[in-house]
């Protein structure tokens, strides 16, 4: 698919006909896919292999049309590109590029030996195999040698300059050639994790749409917006900063910031994050902070950090390669020297297994295995919606038995909506809920708010409200119709009516918040208030014990007839009722010693003195939030809590794979090396199944990617 943006000619004549033009005739032409006329641009999606733009000059059925004469031009300029394109593809992978180049030469060498060719030509061209196979190993060689220090790199060149020396030349530039094709195969293997998160910095236009005072639209780069700017959004546009709607309503693709696969309904007041895809709607809203800082950028900056964040297995193979490559070293000395003095074999023998035992003994794929897997690990977790902040939370999401969720803003959606209204007699539920949200109409806490809308969605006319204040500890006070009415806690029930005192004990019992609407003490109405589960929590949690987790606990602030209700519907172990943030902590040290290592799901707010404290701290709806952001070691950037499964399996993969590579490098090492010293292995089958390791535990790595 080829897409082109052409400015239509200002002096063209058939300006003004152009979208008669292109309805009429480009659509109906073959391979054409889209075309429209966008503030005096052209724009056409084409198939390139069905359209030839060049027919666009058909006088016949065009006339003199400077638009088509346009396109024509452009068409050549991108054959023209396909040539740069090749010579920029070449320039990107010139280390593919010369390994093939040294594989030929290599192979030719080869030939001619076999031949019985020149000398001359033979070295020739096995030099430049040679050469051309070490142009980025070779380099790196000589760095650490100038630093006084040993690594493969130095002990690969070591390996082919001992065979060169005893004359078996295409031996050492095989050595090369496939230690050149595993570095260059590891980076373009590896490129595929990194290109992961690239992808990711993609996923935001670089321009966007933008409303000045006089509410003229303008295109502009997105780098140059600023906060409180007022941009356009598009039908099927996607967002390129974070903003807050001010006009329109529309449903929004969240899946590239949140995993959530369903599009989310967005209206006025709602905030949205960059990178996400707009719905049928045409929004209208206000930025909230420049592109660097948005959401998107911070999710990308946090995963590139976490890519150099080790683990315990990373950390603990690079402390012995430390120690291990001069032992290597040390020992194939050792071979050279004493081996003729103590077994028949002649110097140049001993010499040549010593190299082969050094070309197995390298922990090429030792070193990479790990590292691959974590990059391929935190990379699959960022694409689903899950940030992993360094392969040590990965390995630790491995590790986790228990599970401790916070119940409000976790369990539950945090919003909770008004179930059941009952009234002294002769007082109405409507007249009694619309009181109440007049006055709550003036204050900000969820309840009040869940009042409030309650309200609005039964259409009902609020009455006025004179002298509204707000009370601590108790809520709402105002006068209605000449009387004073106070909405909020429920306070002094001494006085109220026994019937109406068993009501309220009923709808505590149901796990509702109970909301007072009173006058001169005496109850008018009650409000339960219930905070229902999400929709994704119970099947979230039969998913986390399918991963293993062997208890999950509900900790929460809240009164135990509120929290058991929610436990009971999603499938709670445990529930851990009108604690304190101190209280949490206490609990997140009593299920690490009973169960293992404990995982704590909370807001990343609230819930940060139990984050710290566990194994893993994972916040969950963090887009958007920084501080639950840089609070957690996991963040669930969505509400949909069944990704934490998906990440506690993925850690679970990324750790079998952590252990099959590192069986598979130990393997090549503890067989093939003393095999090759004892002279049971030629150099070129050592350097062989060195080499071939090391490809297969990056390519193990992965299918983490899957």
């Amino acid at each position: 698919m080829k897409h082109l943006e052409l400015p239509i000619p200002g002096d063209c004549e058939t300006h003004e006909h152009c979208d008669v033009c292109i309805q009429d005739q480009l659509r109906a032409m073959p391979g054409v896919v889209a075309v429209k006329v966008d503030a005096h641009v052209l724009v056409i999606d084409y198939d390139q292999s069905a359209f030839d733009p060049s027919s666009l000059l058909n006088r016949q059925r065009w006339g003199a049309c400077r638009l088509a004469e346009s396109l024509f031009a452009a068409s050549k300029v991108e054959t023209v590109s396909r040539t740069a394109a090749l010579r920029g593809w070449i320039a990107r992978n010139n280390e593919i590029v010369l390994i093939a180049i040294s594989g030929l030469t290599l192979l030719a060498g080869a030939i001619t030996y076999w031949t019985g060719g020149p000398n001359w030509l033979r070295l020739t061209l096995l030099a430049i195999s040679a050469v051309a196979s070490s142009t980025r190993t070779f380099p790196d060689a000589v760095h650490i040698l100038k630093r006084f220090r040993l690594d493969v790199d130095v002990l690969m060149f070591a390996a082919a300059i001992g065979a060169a020396s005893l004359g078996h030349f295409e031996e050492g530039a095989f050595l090369l050639f496939l230690f050149g094709l595993g570095s260059a195969g590891e980076h373009l293997a590896l490129g595929r994790a990194r290109k992961a998160i690239e992808s990711l910095t993609h996923l935001a236009p670089d321009t966007a749409i933008r409303i000045d005072a006089q509410g003229n639209e303008q295109t502009i780069k997105a780098d140059q917006l600023a906060p409180d700017d007022t941009i356009l959004i598009r039908p099927f546009d996607r967002v390129a900063v974070d903003a807050v709607i001010l006009q329109g309503e529309s449903d929004l693709d969240q899946s590239s910031i949140t995993g959530e696969s369903i599009p989310v309904p967005r209206a006025r007041g709602d905030e949205i994050f960059s990178g996400t895809l707009n719905g049928e709607g045409k929004l209208t809203a206000r930025v909230l902070r420049p592109v660097n800082e948005s959401t998107l950028a911070r999710i990308v900056k946090m995963v590139e950090v976490a890519q150099e964040q080790k683990s315990t297995t990373q950390r603990f193979t690079d402390r012995i390669e430390i120690y291990y490559v001069p032992i290597v070293f040390i020992v194939t000395l050792l071979l050279i020297v004493s081996v003729p003095n103590v077994t028949e074999l002649s110097w140049g023998q001993s010499f040549y297994n010593a190299m082969a035992f050094l070309t197995a003994a390298s922990p090429c794929a030792l070193a990479i295995g790990t590292p691959a897997a974590v990059l391929c690990g935190v990379a699959k977790a960022a694409r689903i919606g899950v940030l992993i902040k360094g392969g040590a939370y990965l390995e630790a999401l491995a590790r986790v038995k228990a599970v401790a969720m916070d119940k409000t803003g976790t369990l539950t959606a945090g919003k909770p909506a008004v179930k059941s209204i009952i009234t002294v007699e002769g007082f109405s539920a409507d007249r009694a809920l619309a009181i109440a949200a007049t006055l709550e109409e003036h204050a900000n806490h969820p309840l009040g708010t869940a009042i409030v809308a309650a309200a609005a969605a039964k259409k009902l006319d609020l009455p006025q409200a004179s002298d509204v204040s707000q009370k601590s500890g108790i809520g709402m006070i105002g006068t209605v119709d000449g009387k004073i009415y106070q909405v909020g806690k429920i306070n002094q029930t001494d006085t109220w009516p026994a019937s109406f005192i068993d009501q309220r004990d009923t709808l505590q019992r149901d796990g509702n918040t109970l909301v007072a609407l009173t006058t001169d003490h005496q109850p008018v109405a009650l409000f339960g208030l219930i905070d229902q589960p999400r929709e994704s929590a119970k099947q979230a949690v039969a998913a986390l014990r399918n991963a293993g987790i062997t208890q999950i606990a509900m900790l929460t602030g809240d009164h135990r007839d509120s929290a058991n209700p929610v436990a009971k519907a999603v499938g709670i172990d445990s529930v851990y009722a009108n604690l304190l943030p101190e209280q949490k902590l206490d609990l997140i040290d009593q299920m690490t010693k009973e169960y293992g290592p404990v995982a704590m799901i909370g807001d990343g707010v609230n819930d940060a003195p139990a984050l710290a404290r566990a194994e893993v701290g994972i916040a969950i709806g963090a887009a958007g939030t920084q501080v639950a952001m840089e609070t957690a070691d996991v963040v669930l950037m969505g509400h949909d809590l069944t990704r934490l499964a998906d990440a506690l399996q993925l850690s679970h993969r990324a750790r079998r794979i952590v252990i099959q590579n590192l069986v598979i490098a130990l393997l090549v090492i503890g067989i093939v090396a003393p095999l090759a010293a004892m002279g049971m292995t030629s150099l070129g089958l050592a350097v062989l199944l060195h080499e071939g390791s090391t490809v297969v535990v990056v390519l193990n790595a992965l299918r983490l990617l899957r």
